[in-house]
């Protein structure tokens, strides 16, 4: 009786994952296929799955920046590693004490936390701090600390799941063994929260890798510390300059581009990395979210 129950329901649920799993895929294929499309076409007849002529001219005028590009991607990966690894060691290390109960203040500190998640200074204080105050305009650190060096909704995430998954018995023995606050830290408390950390390490970092606001706001002399999101963003920016001037020796330039097949090769450059990296972690995101997303 079980096993007639279990065939039809693992059928129907086994069909809706691959529909599912279809209708999020195709548009990633739509989205490559216009990037080869011939720019003729692709204006005359729209998107298709299966142009009638193709055309690398896109990708072509996008590999005509040559080492800019290069330099920009490096920025990117540097950026994102970076502001990944500084992001879980501060949400992890501000989670930890707030998951012990008996800590002192700690209802105090949880409303501070949770009150920069309802409210926040503003773009102009924000910007007139970081670039008058502490002066990272035009460096590598502008693309790093504004917004995303750390959240609270991570660190409330963090903090759950190490108070739900984590045995305060295990805490009480290792201060019996005479460990230090650090080294439980370190020891004990990093390697047991590893799937949660992995989980909000990767949403830190694709954070990191779609950002262009913070190139916008804080790179404007400096475009060496360009990433691949303000780098892409400047070229589609050209093309609509070009396309809009009124000198003749332009606008044939912009003729002569692929314009709307390169708006889609960009996107496409730009999300590729994240699609190759994304499946690795995977297998740490439902138990890293469903053991921190329980209230503790």
């Amino acid at each position: 009786m079980k096993e007639k129950w279990n065939s039809p329901y693992q059928l129907l649920s086994n069909g809706i994952m691959i529909i599912w799993t279809i209708l999020i895929v195709l548009p990633f294929v739509l989205l490559f296929m216009s990037s080869i499309t011939q720019e003729q076409v692709l204006v005359a007849n729209g998107y298709s799955f299966w142009p009638k002529e193709f055309s690398l001219g896109s990708y072509a005028y996008i590999l005509q920046s040559g080492k800019t590009i290069v330099r920009a991607y490096g920025v990117s990966i540097l950026v994102t590693v970076m502001g990944t690894l500084i992001h879980i060691f501060l949400a992890a290390l501000m989670a930890y004490p707030l998951a012990t109960r008996h800590l002192p203040g700690r209802n105090i500190m949880m409303f501070f936390v949770f009150f920069t998640m309802l409210f926040n200074g503003g773009i102009v204080p924000s910007y007139i701090m970081w670039s008058n105050t502490l002066h990272i305009k035009d460096t590598l650190w502008a693309q790093l600390c504004p917004n995303l060096m750390l959240s609270a909704w991570n660190v409330m995430m963090i903090r759950t799941y190490f108070q739900n998954s984590i045995p305060e018995a295990l805490y009480e023995a290792a201060e019996i063994d005479g460990a230090s606050q650090f080294r439980i830290f370190k020891d004990m408390v990093i390697p047991l929260g590893k799937p949660i950390l992995v989980t909000m390490g990767t949403f830190a970092g694709l954070s990191y890798w779609n950002d262009w606001t913070n190139g916008l706001y804080f790179i404007t002399r400096a475009k060496e510390w360009y990433n691949v999101q303000n780098l892409l963003n400047e070229m589609v920016q050209n093309i609509q300059y070009l396309s809009q001037s009124s000198d003749a020796n332009m606008a044939a330039a912009a003729a002569a581009i692929p314009t709307t097949g390169v708006q889609m090769a960009i996107a496409f450059v730009a999300i590729l990395p994240i699609m190759l990296i994304f499946p690795y972690f995977q297998k740490y995101y439902t138990k890293g979210i469903a053991l921190g997303g329980v209230k503790g």
